[in-house]
């Protein structure tokens, strides 16, 4: 574009709006797919320019109310496609409800970027409206932070905005532009704090043909880790999958013949190696004790069996990483600390098949041993002494019925729902108790199964459950509309309700084919584990530990505008789970406590 003759590009009344639009353009020209705002004032910049790039089809926009959600929206994007999604926000409170959602993608490293609107330096500090100090306020959770000063107009604005969207793309990527290591090596977040001035927008419109230059290429290669490092065949070794570990730990724990402890939402829960029953065979006499080395992919999250193992003497332990600066490393007794490994596949020796052999036999037992009894059916005997095949298939039909009219257990809430999932499905797990019943019992399946297990917690469950459906389904359908699979989440009564806001899908929002599964036993029954529990004063444990609720699920769900279902027994949840989903719904299942 033309500059006047005093030399300042003149695109807009609005450098503000100016550099907002230079700044997502280049986002989407480096291969970021999806933008989610939170609206405000200060920043209608930025909103109005996403805005105007949906328009012309160069952008998927998500607009949420609430900050906290849109963070958790942004993360759950990020997590199914890979690429970072941008967050947009206007200045003060708004950016500390962020902080949630920014501090699961720096503990679980997934790429994110923060876009929020500030006023300009000279209003900081003098208790300007909605003002605070925005810059640092994530502390050492980003990859990346920038300050940057308002616009006013002067040549080349649109260029540094060109060139910091690069910058911070390759930053929450984990890597600097030449593919080296940043100083927290691994994706993860990026805040951009962009100071803004008044007019603080401007119309811009801009040609549909535009869209094609900004179309988003296929995601950025991760970045280059060291050779793996080499595990000798040898020790008695057990291999641990946690959170972030990935089908490299599978591959690993097969090639070396060694039992595979694999957590549910590890990405590495399927094979032939693998023991499910893990805490049980973890403590008991010649399993767990006999084990002499510890390789440990990931985070694990959801035992106390795998620390305790990790802090044993006499065992050596091994931490593989492929990012991060914090590892896992219970009671600082890891032995080594590698970013990647490897070992020789080899024919077996007795021994290690044996080995292998009785971890694997004997999770199949105990897995087994759990499942709920079905008695025998014999063949009837009619009035005549002779057998009566209608006599058997009468009692095969009463055990049967007796087995759907049975109220739904934990237990078969869990194996229903990992059964009914395929493999271009997702599955999404909350901070409840049911991840660990299921890390407890449901078999080997390579499928997708996500929780946020950066920090654990429970917030931001339902909007990062949105952020999968939608980006893997928008994939899915582009490529063939008729094997979309669905999305999954199993969450608690309290993990729904924590997250509740995030079910508001405002006009225009895309309405993903999602079943919220909320087991429901009317509180936290997961501290009910605690030692605690069985020595304090059961109202007062109740009170502030369980937090008993009795909301109406339905008509919330109606409140928001989703289906709803309920399954209190086994034939009910089948129908439910077997029903087409073509929206969002929820599926509440009560529960005993």
């Amino acid at each position: 574009m033309a500059e006047p003759a005093s030399g300042r590009p003149h695109r807009s009344p609005s450098p503000a709006s100016d550099v907002a639009m230079s700044l997502l353009q280049s986002f989407i020209r480096a291969g970021v797919s999806d933008v989610v705002v939170a609206p405000g004032s200060r920043s209608q910049a930025l909103a109005l320019a996403a805005a105007e790039l949906e328009r012309i089809g160069a952008v998927r926009l998500h607009v949420r109310i609430d900050e906290r959600g849109a963070a958790f929206l942004a993360l759950g994007l990020a997590v199914e496609s890979g690429r970072p999604a941008l967050v947009i926000t206007t200045s003060g409170t708004a950016v500390a409800n962020l902080h949630p959602g920014v501090l699961e993608a720096h503990h679980a490293g997934v790429p994110l970027i923060v876009l929020s609107a500030d006023r300009p330096a000279e209003l900081r500090g003098i208790r300007s409206n909605q003002t605070t100090m925005q810059p640092g306020i994530f502390a050492g959770a980003v990859r990346l932070e920038r300050d940057v000063t308002a616009p006013e107009g002067a040549t080349g604005e649109t260029d540094a905005a060109a060139r910091l969207a690069r910058e911070a793309l390759a930053a929450s990527l984990g890597r600097v532009a030449s593919g080296a290591f940043v100083a927290h090596p691994g994706p993860g977040p990026v805040h951009l704090n962009l100071q803004l001035r008044e007019p603080l927008s401007a119309p811009i419109a801009l040609d549909p043909s535009a869209a094609a230059a900004t179309a988003a290429p296929a995601p950025a290669e991760p970045a280059t880790v060291p050779g793996p490092a080499l595990i000798a065949a040898g020790p008695r070794t057990v291999v641990v999958a946690g959170a972030g570990a990935g089908p490299a730990a599978e591959e690993f724990a097969r090639d070396g013949g060694w039992p595979l402890i694999a957590e549910v939402t590890s990405g590495a829960h399927f094979g032939p190696n693998l023991v499910v029953a893990y805490r049980e065979l973890l403590r008991e006499a010649g399993f767990g004790d006999q084990v002499e080395r510890v390789v440990v992919f990931g985070h694990p999250t959801l035992s106390r069996e795998v620390p305790a193992l990790v802090q044993r003497d006499g065992v050596e332990a091994i931490a593989v990483a492929p990012w991060g600066i914090e590892w896992f490393n219970p009671g600082r007794r890891i032995h080594r600390f590698e970013r990647s490994v490897r070992t020789e596949p080899h024919p077996p020796s007795a021994d290690e098949r044996a080995w292998l052999g009785r971890w694997v036999h004997a999770s199949r037992m105990l897995v087994e041993a759990g499942l709920p009894e079905v008695a025998p059916v014999a063949s009837g005997v009619d009035e005549t002494g002779h057998v009566s095949d209608f006599a058997a298939q009468r009692e095969y039909m009463r055990v049967q019925l007796a087995a759907m009219r049975a109220p739904v257990t934990r237990r078969a809430l869990v194996d229903s729902v990992w059964a009914a999932t395929w493999p271009h499905d997702r599955l999404v797990f909350g901070a409840s108790r049911l991840i660990r019943d299921a890390d407890r019992a449901v078999p080997g399946r390579r499928i997708m199964a996500h929780a946020n297990r950066g920090l654990a917690g429970i917030d931001g469950t339902v909007a990062t459950a949105i952020g999968i459906a939608v980006a893997s389904q928008a994939r899915d359908a582009a490529s063939d509309p008729s094997h979309a699979g669905v999305t999954r989440a199993l969450i608690g009564d309290l993990t729904l309700l924590h997250d509740v806001g995030s079910l508001l899908l405002g006009a225009g929002e895309r309405q993903p084919r999602l079943q919220l599964i909320v087991g429901n036993d009317g509180g936290g029954s997961i501290f009910d584990a605690l030692e605690v529990a069985g020595s304090a004063p059961a109202a007062a444990f109740d009170r502030v530990q369980f937090t008993p609720q009795q909301v109406d699920l339905a008509s919330l769900a109606a409140a928001y505008g989703w289906k709803y279902a309920r399954a209190s027994i086994r034939s009910e949840l089948d129908e439910a789970l077997g029903t087409r989903i073509d929206g969002p719904s929820i599926l509440e299942v009560p529960l005993p406590r």
